[in-house]
């Protein structure tokens, strides 16, 4: 690990704020100016999350050896393919990639080869893996990170958040060097490369079947009846929101649509009276909320929603005990090898084995347990050929000492 060293702060980028670029003239100039730099591109993204609704790029910055500063408006230039193509052949640099590809994607930049900072750290064993930590703990610089949770939609960005931006990129490549050379030290390289490629490859989620039952507090709500006044306040409040390009929590909390489904107002006066609806978004949709609860009370019984949809995996741990002890047992052992592993290879444990691996391998195990079978059933479940190397032989050996199904 690096050794502490004297922090300096990292106060301008090298060659100045960049302007935003914010037509096909000045992307073009970027594009060319990017094909002809050398080396690893530092890519970042920024979002609005919180304020707009859903979770596009509302600025996108580049750094490359040869090309400089790159800031990039996607609103302005919404098709990034042709600076895609023009550093093809590069490894674009990442911190925390899972989180940006997406938005990315969504423009036409879409990496071949890449390098993910917060995942090579993780891998390595620090302790803590944000950008701002990672670069003053590596490189003993230190960053300012005042501005990642802003409204990035604001037109015009402000010169103090473009400087934020363009710091964000400005030593994203060092960091990555001085990663790559721990990860071969360590003998963690080809993991690292197993796992880049990984969430690479990784496609994007499937729309969840019912994206309502994730409102917060939901758990309070104990009857079907109220649990469709939850699902109509909440369609309504997405409905509203994607017309308006409003994060849903911006038109009406969480909060209000489970007092809502809890109190189950009949009148204006009596929504009103829920503090959560006094918002100047939420007073603006009040005939709306108010259908909704009336649509939600005037359902037939044969449309109201259970309380609950069957998973396609395990149930909570918390509930194997009770559910079948041989499977709780059988989780505990292969939590236990893969605690000592995780320790012992300096990284946390849902890095050197998925926890969703882990329960459904123990949850309905192969009918014999051996180091094959359990290497099979792994690799079924999305683990990397470097974790399969470390884990499975250890988990198949003390699922076996439990017997074939883990009977007590």
């Amino acid at each position: 690990m690096t050794e502490e060293r004297t922090v300096e702060p990292l106060l301008e980028p090298r060659d100045g704020i960049p302007a935003v670029i914010a037509d096909a003239a000045g992307l073009a100039e970027v594009v060319a100016r990017f094909a002809a730099g050398s080396g690893p591109v530092a890519v970042d993204a920024e979002r609005a999350s919180g304020y707009r609704y859903g979770n596009r790029a509302y600025l996108v910055q580049l750094r490359r050896a040869g090309a400089g500063t790159a800031l990039i408006d996607p609103i302005g230039c919404p098709d990034l393919s042709a600076l895609d193509e023009a550093v093809a052949d590069a490894e674009i640099v990442l911190h925390a990639a899972s989180q940006d590809l997406p938005c990315l994607m969504e423009v036409g930049f879409k990496p071949r080869v890449m390098f993910d900072t917060e995942l090579a750290g993780r891998l390595l064993g620090y302790e803590r893996v944000g950008l701002g930590t990672m670069v003053e703990t590596v490189l003993g610089l230190r960053l300012e990170k005042g501005h990642s949770a802003a409204d990035w939609s604001t037109r015009p960005l402000p010169e103090d958040w473009l400087r934020y931006a363009a710091l964000d990129v400005e030593v994203l490549v060092e960091l990555r060097d001085v990663l790559h050379q721990e990860l071969m030290e360590s003998g963690k390289l080809e993991w690292a490369r197993e796992e880049f490629a990984a969430v690479l490859g990784t496609p994007p989620p499937a729309p969840r079947s019912d994206p309502w039952r994730r409102t917060s507090g939901i758990h309070k709500v104990r009857n079907v009846r109220a649990l469709a006044i939850v699902r109509e306040l909440w369609n309504m409040r997405d409905r509203i929101a994607r017309e308006a390009d409003l994060a849903p929590g911006r038109v009406l909390p969480d909060a209000a649509i489970v007092t809502a489904a809890l109190e189950g107002p009949r009148t204006k006066k009596a929504l009103t009276e829920i503090s959560a609806f006094t918002g100047r978004s939420a007073r603006r949709h009040m005939s709306d909320w108010l259908a909704a609860v009336a649509r939600a009370r005037n359902l037939p019984d044969g449309q109201l929603p259970q309380p609950s949809t069957p998973g396609d995996g395990p149930p909570p741990p918390n509930r194997w005990a009770d559910r079948d002890p041989a499977a709780a047992k059988r989780l505990a052992a292969a939590r236990a090898v893969v605690a000592a592993l995780s320790e012992e290879h300096h990284m946390p444990t849902e890095n050197l084995l998925q926890p969703d691996a882990v329960r459904r391998l123990t949850w309905e195990p192969p009918a014999e347990i051996t180091e094959e079978s359990v290497t099979a059933r792994l690799r079924e479940l999305g683990a990397r050929e470097w974790q399969l190397s470390l884990a499975a032989a250890p988990i198949a050996k003390a699922l076996a000492r439990l017997g074939t199904r883990g009977e007590s």
